[in-house]
C-alpha cells in the first residue's frame, strides 16, 4: 500500500473543534494535515446553522459555566482560555458581526454558518492547513500508524502527533458515526457509554393523540422537574408533540435530568403547567362557575383560555372523576404528569453525553496511555443544554488541545 510522508500533526474531523486546532497549530508554524470522511468540512456546523447559528450565550460567566454540570472542574481551565467574549471576539477577526438575541443567545448577524465556515476555511488553507476530504479513519495498524481510507486506497500515516476531533454518536449521516469507540476502547481507553443529549423523549400517547396531534406545537407551557437529589428546576416555553413521544427546546434542557432518571428507574415524570400565566387560586375560582349548557372544551376555553392540543393532553392523562372536579382539574391545569419512557435514538439527538473519560487525559486533552494523540470536542465526556454552550465548549476544547499539541512537541 503505499506510504504518504508523514505529516507532523494529523487532524482527525473536520468539525469546530479539529479546524480551531488547525488554526492554533498552523498559525505556531506547525504543518497540519486534516482529514475528514465527508465530501466536505464542518457539515454538522451549517445545519444547526440552518435555524440561526447559535454560536455562545451572554450570560454572567460564572452562571454559563454552571451549565456544563458535573464536568465543570475539568472543563472550567479549558473555557477560561477562550471564554464567550474572546470566542464572540474571534468570530468578529473573522468579518462575521454578531448580535444579542432578546434570550441571551449570540448569532452572527447573518445567521447562518456558511459565511463563517468560508472564511475559515480560506484563513486555514492560507496558513498552511493541508485538508483531506473523503478519507475516512480506520484506527491504528500494528506499528501504531493512522489507517485512512479515501476513494482510491488505505493510506498509512505516522505524525508527530495525532488529534482526534471526530464528534460523538449524533447526526451520524453528517460524519458523527462514533465509529471510533472500539478502536479506542482496544488501547483500554476509559469510554463512558454515549447517549443521547438534548433529545426527545418517548411516550405512551393514545392512538388519538398520535393521530390528530403529532407534529403540533404546544405553546406557552412551563415544565418542573425534581430529581434524584431533590431539586426542582422549572422552565417555561414550547414543545413538539410527536408520534413518539415529545421534543422541542424546552424537553431538551431537561434532558439530562431525566435521562439519568430513565437509566436509574425505567421511567421519569415531569410536570406540566398548560396555564402558566394563570395562578391556581384563579383558576379554582373560575373552574367553579357554572357550566351551564356550554360543552366541555367551551367551557374550559371560556374559563382558562385552553383549547385544542391542551384539552387533549387532560382527556390523555386524567380520568373522567378527575375531569369533573374542579379542584383536581385546577390542580392538574397547573402541574399535569407527563411520563417519559426512554430517550429517543442517539442518531435523532442534537448532542452526545458521554465519551472519552478525562480521567485518561493530562491537562494538555492527551491520552496518558498513547503519548501524542490528543483528544477534543464532543469525543470528550461532557454535555451541555443548547444555547451556545454546545459550540462554545468545542471550540474551546480543540483551541485547548491545539495548545496541548505545542506544548508536547515543544518539549520533544
Amino acid at each position: 500500500m503505499p506510504n504518504l510522508s508523514p505529516p507532523q500533526v494529523a487532524i482527525i474531523g473536520g468539525g469546530p473543534s479539529g479546524l480551531m486546532a488547525a488554526e492554533v497549530l498552523s498559525l505556531a508554524g506547525v504543518q497540519v494535515d486534516l482529514y475528514d470522511a465527508m465530501p466536505s468540512l464542518g457539515r454538522k456546523l451549517l445545519l444547526a446553522g440552518i435555524g440561526g447559528l447559535n454560536i455562545t450565550h451572554s450570560e454572567d460567566y460564572a452562571k454559563f459555566c454552571s451549565r456544563y454540570g458535573s464536568q465543570q472542574a475539568h472543563l472550567q481551565t479549558i473555557l477560561n482560555q477562550f471564554p464567550p467574549e474572546v470566542l464572540r471576539a474571534w468570530v468578529h477577526e473573522l468579518g462575521i458581526e454578531t448580535f444579542i438575541g432578546s434570550s441571551g443567545r449570540v448569532f452572527p448577524t447573518q445567521m447562518k454558518a456558511a459565511p463563517l465556515l468560508r472564511v475559515w476555511l480560506q484563513r486555514l488553507r492560507r496558513t498552511g492547513v493541508r485538508i483531506h476530504v473523503r478519507h475516512r479513519w480506520l484506527g491504528w495498524d500494528s506499528d501504531g500508524a493512522l489507517r485512512l481510507q479515501n476513494a482510491n486506497a488505505e493510506i498509512r500515516v505516522h505524525p508527530s502527533a495525532t488529534l482526534l476531533a471526530l464528534g460523538g454518536a449524533s447526526w451520524p449521516q453528517l460524519g458523527s458515526d462514533a465509529a471510533w469507540v472500539p478502536w479506542l476502547a482496544a488501547q483500554d481507553i476509559q469510554i463512558t457509554p454515549l447517549q443521547s443529549a438534548n433529545c426527545g423523549f418517548e411516550v405512551a400517547w393514545s392512538s388519538y393523540i398520535r393521530e390528530q396531534y403529532a407534529g403540533t406545537p404546544l405553546k406557552s407551557v412551563a415544565i418542573s422537574f425534581t430529581n434524584a437529589q431533590g431539586v426542582t428546576e422549572r422552565r417555561c416555553g414550547e414543545l413538539m408533540i410527536s408520534q413518539h413521544g415529545i421534543e422541542g427546546s424546552l424537553i431538551y434542557a431537561f434532558s439530562r435530568a431525566l435521562r439519568e432518571q430513565l437509566n436509574h428507574f425505567g421511567a421519569a415524570t415531569f410536570l406540566l403547567d398548560l396555564v402558566p400565566g394563570r395562578e391556581l387560586d384563579r383558576i379554582s375560582k373560575d373552574l367553579l362557575r357554572p357550566r351551564g349548557s356550554d360543552s366541555f372544551s367551551k367551557y374550559l376555553k371560556k374559563c382558562v383560555g385552553i383549547s385544542g392540543l391542551k384539552i387533549a393532553l387532560l382527556h390523555e392523562i386524567l380520568s373522567k372523576e378527575q375531569l369533573a372536579d374542579p379542584i383536581i382539574l385546577a390542580n392538574k391545569l397547573k402541574a399535569l404528569p407527563i411520563t417519559v419512557h426512554a430517550t429517543r435514538p442517539l442518531a435523532e439527538a442534537i448532542s452526545t453525553a458521554g465519551g472519552v473519560s478525562f480521567a485518561n487525559l493530562d491537562a494538555n486533552l492527551m491520552l496518558t496511555q498513547m503519548p501524542g494523540t490528543f483528544i477534543a470536542g464532543e469525543m470528550l465526556d461532557w454535555e451541555a443544554p443548547t444555547g451556545g454552550y454546545l459550540l462554545t465548549a468545542c471550540f474551546a476544547t480543540g483551541k485547548h488541545a491545539g495548545l496541548g499539541v505545542l506544548n508536547w512537541l515543544a518539549q520533544r
